[in-house]
């Protein structure tokens, strides 16, 4: 098997601004897997608040090359353990390979991969569309230049967040959700949630920060008169049975947690619990998006929209229409790339 790793500079539509802060290009890594001429797309993006570049991720790689012929008849979540120890907790490099081989066994079982997992492609939920912080008149103009979307995510976690969510309702009727990312305390986000409920607004995603107490946590699950969604206390598969309590549903990123292999599980225990389910993403190619959709079924909310926020897509694969997910007609997950960026072969 073959496995060479393609480089991507993806330039946003409009500077994109989190609470953590501003980007106006992202680089990210797409790992291609192939073996008689049948190949397999993953992808990840580099992220400095995790610690992750391209270069790391590269190198995280290079340590599971004597591996690669095990992936050729074997299903990844069989082998997704064995890798895991392989690349030392590098679960971003981890996520892009995993994506990648999911891929290509469907595409050599014949399957979508959403099919060969068992699951039926039905009442699965639209996308959101975010926009980033910004001026209030900004944040306005970029709302109306993506007319159409039936549910906004708002990014908030500044000194303005209320005036920024009662201006945007007078712009539409459509359903908005929050991600503070971490940018709250307790008493804030219980206070922020009554009247965000009154401006329409579905959830709250992380307002507490990652390492908030279990105190803090609880306060806010108890009080919130909004569902309190994990993304950053719920990174891993272990992470799960501890928002149990504390949240009312978790964010799964598949770049966080290592994978489709694990999402799946983690999607799986969620639902069992009587966690919301969840999948977010970075900004990042029809490639990282097409992966992702693969877990619709599970979801009950879905943010798929990172191709939607870059100028020029390289890549080909789901696309995401004003929320509603557009599945590509064959096998895999159908993402792939335009052309042949920057790239290194193993």
């Amino acid at each position: 098997m073959k496995l060479t790793k393609h480089h991507l500079t993806l330039k946003l539509r409009e500077p994109f601004t989190i609470a953590r802060g501003s980007i106006t290009h992202q680089k990210s890594l797409v790992v291609q897997l192939e073996h008689d001429g049948i190949s397999g797309f993953g992808e990840v993006t580099e992220n400095p608040y995790y610690g992750h570049t391209i270069a790391s991720m590269e190198e995280s790689l290079s340590k599971i090359e004597p591996l690669l012929e095990e992936y050729i008849s074997q299903p990844p979540e069989d082998l997704w353990q064995q890798f895991r120890e392989r690349l030392d907790g590098d679960l971003f490099a981890l996520s892009a390979f995993d994506m990648a081989a999911h891929d290509y066994f469907a595409r050599t079982k014949q399957l979508p991969t959403w099919k060969r997992w068992g699951l039926t492609w039905e009442n699965v939920p639209v996308s959101s569309y975010t926009i980033g912080i910004d001026s209030i008149p900004k944040m306005i103009e970029k709302l109306n230049q993506q007319q159409g979307w039936g549910i906004y995510k708002i990014k908030l976690g500044t000194d303005r967040d209320l005036e920024i969510m009662k201006a945007l309702r007078q712009e539409t009727d459509a359903v908005f959700r929050v991600d503070a990312n971490c940018g709250w305390g307790p008493q804030e986000t219980v206070d922020n949630s009554m009247l965000l409920k009154d401006l329409g607004v579905e959830y709250i995603e992380q307002p507490l920060p990652a390492d908030a107490s279990v105190t803090d946590q609880e306060f806010v699950f108890e009080n919130s008169a909004l569902p309190v969604i994990a993304d950053e206390s719920c990174q891993v598969e272990e992470d799960v049975r501890r928002c149990e309590g504390r949240f009312h549903g978790i964010n799964v990123k598949i770049c966080k947690c290592g994978g489709l292999t694990p999402a799946l599980s983690m999607l799986k225990s969620a639902r069992e619990i009587g966690l919301k389910t969840m999948v977010g993403c970075m900004i990042e190619s029809s490639i990282g998006i097409s992966g992702a959709a693969q877990l619709l079924p599970l979801l009950d909310y879905a943010d798929l929209d990172g191709s939607c926020l870059i100028e020029s897509d390289p890549a080909v694969g789901v696309s995401v229409s004003q929320g509603v997910v557009n599945l590509v007609d064959g096998n895999g997950s159908g993402g792939g790339l335009k052309s042949k960026p920057q790239l290194s072969a193993s």
